[in-house]
């Protein structure tokens, strides 16, 4: 049923929608950064995901190096081994970089690292915001360009 507003003297009141009932769903929680997941179609037990907080360091670096003309595409891939978020500056071309989740190097040389499109290793370590300064100075070499 649609919402009728009816003007009645100097207020408004709301029609049929003021009978139905509201209810209050909670969305169901989203595996997305889960590192762990069981069920579902595609989806194997040992998967390695990103979690919020590494995808929010990442997704933030993303969105200022779009801001500057660097990046304009990315694509995110969770595999049994690793998490990969590849980044590409047109969407039909080979990734310019891909930032890897390898949990099982974690106890030697860091399970956090930057691959160049030619494979070769740019930065690796076991904190994620450490690995991630490497694009700091394309940051400030692109924002150079732009003035």
């Amino acid at each position: 049923m649609p919402t009728d507003l009816r003007g009645q003297g100097d207020g408004l009141t709301l029609g049929a929608m003021a009978e139905e009932p509201i209810a209050f769903l909670r969305a169901a929680q989203s595996p997305a950064a889960r590192t762990v997941y069981s069920g579902g179609p595609g989806f194997t037990a040992a998967q390695v995901r990103f979690d919020r907080g590494e995808l929010n360091r990442i997704l933030t670096l993303y969105g200022r190096m779009v801001a500057a003309g660097e990046w304009r595409d990315y694509a995110i891939d969770f595999l049994d081994e690793a998490a990969v978020f590849s980044i590409f500056r047109r969407t039909s071309e080979m990734p310019l970089f891909r930032v890897e989740k390898r949990p099982k190097l974690r106890a030697k040389q860091g399970m956090y690292a930057v691959l160049a499109a030619s494979g070769h290793v740019l930065k690796r370590g076991h904190e994620l915001a450490q690995v991630l300064r490497i694009f700091d100075r394309k940051l400030i070499k692109a924002l150079a360009l732009d003035h």
